[in-house]
């Protein structure tokens, strides 16, 4: 559940297959069992599915401790009683040590898709509402999620840096442009770095189909009724999709302006693409992302001729916000401003 925009947790799919196998290893009582095996064939749908548990901890998606009304109004069906012990299993095509101080690994279930059963958020002012909920209760829910996700997210920042990996989060309203810019960036750059990409997006996998149409592998999250990516999803599609070291790997949340200002996904950057029919006070109206961004990408300079925008205010605006936030213009489609933009990613890659 996210308490800032009211989206409710449902399923989640990861282009993969049906099964996994994870060896990690926790530093916490009670290390997770999920058995999953890779396999190259083609890829199909896995469901994530969340449950509540009576072990106290709120893990990734499924809130633990959760009072006994708000588990049955969920329509869960899997409770545990015991102090439970999980354990994973966890076979990758890699050489990497899960050993990790990080307090648990949440669980997450890869089975067949059923019915939504998930309760309705996002009454109430601001979405804060959930039946069954008091205020207090989604607070420490949401407080609770935060940080197990930065644990993940710091988790996945080792691997990275372990491979040399420059993992870049691409965030943004919908129809910005950030596919499209994509495309045109791995057209010009593949060829001389390793690249893979993490798309995700609500339903379909139509930008996934569209970044591997340029050789480079890609795989499609889609978050459901979520609004956003968050460290765990990324860490299960990052050790699917296994980027080569030494590579650049572009994470491309889903078009929302909003939750993924929040969640630490382990990446060096977000980036923020802002088009120019958007308007140029986008970042005050959306402060915390831009904020927490290090570059904006003004897009789709190309129509400035036939739009009221004013490229100087929206910079100003972003530079209120965040002083050190650096800008490119550029023009996905018309490749004005590209070789800015591929020149900043080079000094990424070699710092």
């Amino acid at each position: 559940m996210c308490t800032t925009c009211g989206c409710a947790a449902g399923e989640q799919r990861i282009e993969g297959d049906d099964h996994h196998d994870h060896a990690h290893s926790h530093h916490h009582d009670h290390p997770h069992a999920h058995p999953h095996e890779h396999h190259h064939g083609q890829p199909q749908t896995i469901v994530v599915h969340h449950h509540y548990h009576h072990s106290g901890d709120v893990h990734h998606h499924h809130y633990h401790g959760a009072p006994e009304a708000e588990r049955e109004e969920a329509g869960h069906s899997h409770a545990h009683h015991h102090g439970h012990e999980h354990s994973h299993e966890h076979g990758h095509h890699h050489s990497h040590d899960h050993q990790h101080g990080h307090e648990f690994r949440p669980k997450v279930i890869f089975a067949p898709q059923r019915r939504n059963n998930d309760l309705d958020y996002g009454q109430g002012e601001a979405g804060g509402h959930a039946p069954g909920m008091t205020q207090r209760r989604m607070v420490q829910i949401e407080q609770d999620v935060l940080s197990k996700n930065n644990q993940i997210a710091a988790h996945n920042r080792e691997h990275f840096e372990k491979q040399h990996i420059l993992a870049l989060n691409l965030v943004s309203s919908p129809g910005s442009g950030k596919t499209t810019l994509l495309t045109e960036t791995l057209k010009r750059i593949s060829a001389k770095h390793a690249c893979a990409v993490i798309e995700g997006d609500q339903q379909t996998t139509n930008d996934a189909e569209r970044i591997r149409a340029t050789g480079v592998p890609a795989i499609q999250v889609n978050t459901g009724k979520g609004c956003h990516l968050d460290a765990q999803m990324v860490h299960d599609a990052m050790h699917r999709l296994a980027p080569q070291d030494n590579s650049l790997l572009f994470i491309e949340n889903v078009g929302n302006l909003v939750c993924p200002a929040g969640f630490d996904l382990g990446e060096r950057h977000k980036i923020a693409v802002l088009s120019v029919t958007e308007g140029e006070d986008k970042p005050l109206k959306y402060p915390h992302m831009f904020a927490a961004s290090s570059l904006m990408i003004i897009n789709k300079i190309d129509l400035l001729p036939y739009l009221n925008f004013d490229v100087d205010a929206c910079i100003a605006n972003a530079q209120r916000i965040n002083p050190q936030i650096k800008v490119i213009r550029l023009s996905a489609t018309g490749g004005e401003g590209m070789d800015a933009w591929l020149s900043w990613l080079e000094s990424e890659l070699c710092a």
